[in-house]
């Protein structure tokens, strides 16, 4: 088998952004980590890698194993990536509804994609379809990204750790940490080592105002956000141990994307544009010197086949009218 060893430097020590802007023209700042520089360009790299090196060590990956997950894209990406520079075969199961892109890059990096419908069961169904795959074939490996510790746990000793260090280089400690609910991974493990030693660190999920699947802890509309609030609370997302959780419609999380892109020449994805609108709404709630920190989970290149490259009109109530970005900082 080859060595995973070889892969660990192109995940993780990203940068730290400082992002200063205006919100109805009183000046503001908040942090956002820049995923887009891990192997395959997303957050979800973490995890893949973290919940393979763990399933190898422990011996449940074999040498000749397939690997097979459901996912709505990200982490299928990942998985491919590191599953194929493994030496492995990789089955994806996903949504056929999401973006073109996304499947293209998994055929491209050799994975077998295998969409599913609406009819399927959509997400849920594709959850099933791997676990049938896996009962009929022997020696195959479920990462189970949506219910894995690891997967917490790669963001608690990786990415938590990196935030706090990074923030320490702009001579300031978070106060708040909101990201997007896909797996639960990311706002789960950060929040987690930020809170260490009965730090008093608000710790938030974010999801669709469209789709409030947390809120209501059922599946509920339908939102243009890939990536997050995949039609069931996942089973490592604990809500007692979060705050709040905070809703973004997503026309404003796409025209904050594009914000993003036309106004500091950051290109990312739709859930980073929500991402950002949820830090900001809890600076304003928490105060100007809050220090809030977010996740930019990706870049648009995944998007240009979707509603981030159309023009999105804005609505009553959304934030990035009131909001003018002006300018960033980085850190190692």
């Amino acid at each position: 088998m080859r060595s995973i060893n070889g892969i660990a430097a192109l995940v993780g020590q990203t940068p730290l952004l400082e992002i200063r802007y205006t919100f109805n023209g009183q000046p503001r700042r908040l942090y956002a980590k820049y995923e887009l520089l891990n192997m395959t360009g997303s957050v979800k790299d973490r995890m893949a890698f973290y919940i393979i090196r763990r399933a190898i060590e422990r011996g449940e990956l074999r040498e000749g194993a397939v690997i097979a997950e459901a996912t709505s894209g990200n982490t299928g990406i990942s998985i491919s990536a590191i599953g194929r520079a493994l030496g492995h075969r990789v089955r994806i199961y996903m949504p056929d509804w999401m973006s073109y892109e996304r499947v293209q890059l998994m055929h491209n990096l050799g994975a077998e994609v295998v969409p599913v419908s609406k009819a399927q069961g959509g997400f849920i169904g594709a959850v099933k379809m791997a676990q049938e795959y896996a009962d009929e074939n022997a020696n195959t490996f479920l990462p189970r990204q949506f219910d894995n510790a690891d997967n917490v746990e790669a963001h608690e000793i990786m990415t938590g750790p990196e935030i706090e260090t990074q923030l320490g280089q702009f001579g300031v400690a978070a106060d708040a940490f909101v990201a997007g609910v896909g797996t639960g991974g990311t706002v789960m493990g950060v929040g987690r080592h930020l809170r260490r030693g009965a730090r008093k660190v608000r710790i938030h999920p974010l999801e669709p105002a469209n789709s409030p699947t947390m809120s209501t802890g059922k599946k509920v509309g339908s939102h243009r956000i890939q990536g997050i609030s995949d039609e069931f609370i996942p089973s490592i997302v604990k809500l007692a141990e979060l705050d709040s959780v905070v809703d973004v419609w997503d026309g404003d999380a796409i025209l904050m994307a594009q914000s993003l892109a036309h106004r500091l020449g950051l290109g990312l994805g739709i859930s980073s544009g929500a991402n950002i609108i949820g830090a900001m709404k809890l600076v304003e709630e928490m105060g100007p010197e809050a220090v809030v920190v977010t996740v930019l989970c990706d870049c648009n290149k995944k998007y240009l086949s979707t509603a981030l490259a159309n023009v999105e009109p804005p609505q009553e109530g959304y934030i990035t009218p009131q909001v003018r970005l002006q300018s960033f900082a980085s850190v190692r």
